[in-house]
């Protein structure tokens, strides 16, 4: 009963993995390979008698067609395992059972895939601001939170972008599925969230992809104000936290490094940043269009209502280049949590709503920006005021009465007149974001270029270690036939010789194992070199590196 109970458990999992497979296995050759679209057939796991032994037998295809048969003991005794190449006796590996081969085999084959750059990640566009907020990790935790990550099984190096838009997490996996299990699970014990609500929401890319998305964030193509430059600072902030991390790995890092050139390459080429795409910046642009660029730096500004809106005209005249100005508001309270903020930046002045006709009087720009439903600011109000003066009115119901505007010292302009502003610039921006996927096109191909070039780090190490073996033993020789009396600065002169021979003679040979996409060999032919040194100098290099780094990781848990 043990028996065919542990049997059919062997099956279920040879079937579970060979559903798993790629469909694009080879057909059946002469040689008795069995193809995978054979065993999707109804009839998946068919007997089929041994006149020899009268044993029930299956078969399973495991990836690259190795073939196992797994067979019931006999009335004898016997059993064999049968691949395509030869008969296995079990008594030879008798410690092993069907069961632990299949493991074995399915370790084998995700052991050895290229480890994956993998994005996991909640942004505005897919999860509501409830969940981001559970999710969201404090910068201060991020070294922890990538220690923690690095700690899973299947995860070797990973960052953690967290904004009040995004919580992204970009791991290198050494097994796609096993690591993205690994760090959903990880995000929903984190944060209470449960695994399925978490997977409604998230977004996965891979590989080309991934970078890619990285490159969009870092550029402001994926912000909800096109080529907005406060996500760039984050990315930078993420490079600078992770430096000394030791999960922050030198993929991780690599990419990272290069999104924030490609942020500021897309912004410097395309100019995608300028031009306002909000009601609020674009008031102040279009204040500042109207004023003459002389008086931009001397211009008296008054900002009525320290609102949401208000503190976004503040933000935005600071970004402008605004030093001073006045706002008026009920209470003092939001005016000083905002003069906090930019302490360093402007000085603010508050006044009371008592005081806003005299404040007017002793501004050049006016914005306003109350919840008011009666105008604050009508045509007998303004007349007596000396000087001119523009109204920028972005309020709904307006704060400013529209006979204001008959006055011949005063201009008027509402949101009505910022949205054309605000149109004329978004389609600026979606012009600019075109020719910004072209950059980030080729900049991904570098990138991917750089990551594929690391497959010949080992060789290069193990090549300068030969070299170095060979060039001490050769000086020991020599400075062993010079006697032990020389001098100091001899010693060191054939040192130096030594070295500079073996430099010159590597430079050739190291230079062909380098391939970052600036000049025109290919990843193919870089490779190919290195598989031909590693033939010529008998190197060896290791190429279950992945499998070894899995198996370490599991020893020590």
């Amino acid at each position: 009963m043990a028996v065919s109970s542990g049997l059919a458990t062997t099956l279920a999992a040879a079937k579970m993995e060979a559903f798993s497979l790629n469909s694009s296995l080879p057909p059946a050759s002469s040689s008795g390979s069995v193809s995978l679209r054979a065993y999707l057939a109804p009839a998946q796991l068919r007997p089929f008698p041994n006149p020899a032994r009268n044993n029930l037998r299956r078969r399973v295809m495991l990836k690259g067609g190795l073939r196992c048969e797994v067979t019931a003991p006999s009335s004898s005794g016997d059993a064999v395992v049968e691949t395509a190449e030869s008969n296995i006796d079990l008594d030879k590996v008798s410690s092993l059972s069907a069961l632990e081969q299949l493991k074995a085999s399915a370790a084998d084959r995700y052991t050895k895939e290229r480890a994956s750059i993998v994005a996991i990640g909640l942004s505005i566009h897919t999860a509501p601001v409830e969940m981001r907020e559970k999710l969201a990790i404090p910068e201060a935790e991020w070294p922890r939170a990538i220690a923690e990550l690095c700690n899973l099984n299947h995860i070797e190096e990973a960052a953690v972008l967290s904004t009040c838009n995004r919580m992204e997490i970009y791991v290198v996996a050494l097994s796609q599925h096993r690591g993205v299990k690994e760090v959903t699970e990880w995000m929903s014990k984190t944060s209470g969230i449960p695994v399925a609500e978490i997977c409604e929401h998230r977004f996965l890319l891979y590989n080309n992809d991934a970078t890619r998305h990285l490159f969009e964030v870092s550029s402001g193509l994926d912000s909800l104000v096109l080529g907005e430059g406060q996500i760039l600072a984050q990315v930078k902030q993420v490079v600078k936290v992770g430096q000394g991390v030791v999960g922050f790995g030198r993929n991780i890092s690599g990419l990272f490094k290069h999104a924030i050139s490609v942020g500021k390459r897309v912004r410097t080429e395309t100019s995608i940043a300028a031009g306002a795409v909000s009601v609020s910046s674009a008031a102040v642009e279009l204040a500042l269009m109207k004023l003459p660029e002389s008086a931009h730096a001397t211009a008296r500004m008054l900002v009525v209502g320290a609102g949401k809106m208000g503190k976004l005209v503040i933000k935005h005249l600071v970004a402008k280049g605004c030093t001073k100005m006045v706002v008026v508001n009920r209470s003092e309270e939001r005016v000083a949590a905002i003069r906090e903020e930019h302490k360093d930046d402007v000085e603010i002045i508050y006044r009371p709503l008592t005081d806003m006709l005299p404040c007017a009087a002793e501004a050049d720009v006016i914005f306003t920006s109350t919840a008011s439903d009666v105008p604050l600011f009508l045509k007998e109000d303004v007349k007596d005021l000396e000087g001119s003066r523009f109204f920028v009115d972005i309020s709904v119901p307006r704060n400013v009465g529209s006979c204001v505007n008959d006055l011949e010292n005063v201009r008027v302009f509402n949101v009505d007149d910022l949205k054309e502003v605000v149109a004329a610039n978004k389609e600026d921006r979606l012009r600019k974001a075109m020719e910004a996927q072209e950059i980030i096109t080729e900049e991904t191909k570098q990138f991917e270029a750089w990551r594929d070039s690391l497959e010949t780090v080992p060789t290069i190490k193990k090549l300068r270690a030969y070299a170095e073996r060979i060039r001490l033993a050769e000086l020991e020789k020599c400075l062993a036939k010079m006697g032990d009396d020389i001098p100091k600065k001899t010693r060191r002169a054939v040192d130096d010789l030594s070295r500079g021979i073996v430099n010159k003679l590597l430079h050739g040979p190291m230079q062909h194992l380098r391939c970052d996409g600036s000049d025109s060999r290919t990843l193919s032919e870089t490779l190919e070199n290195m598989h031909a040194l590693n033939r010529m100098f008998s190197l060896e290099t290791e190429v279950a590196i992945l499998e070894q780094k899995i198996r370490a990781k599991t020893s020590q848990k």
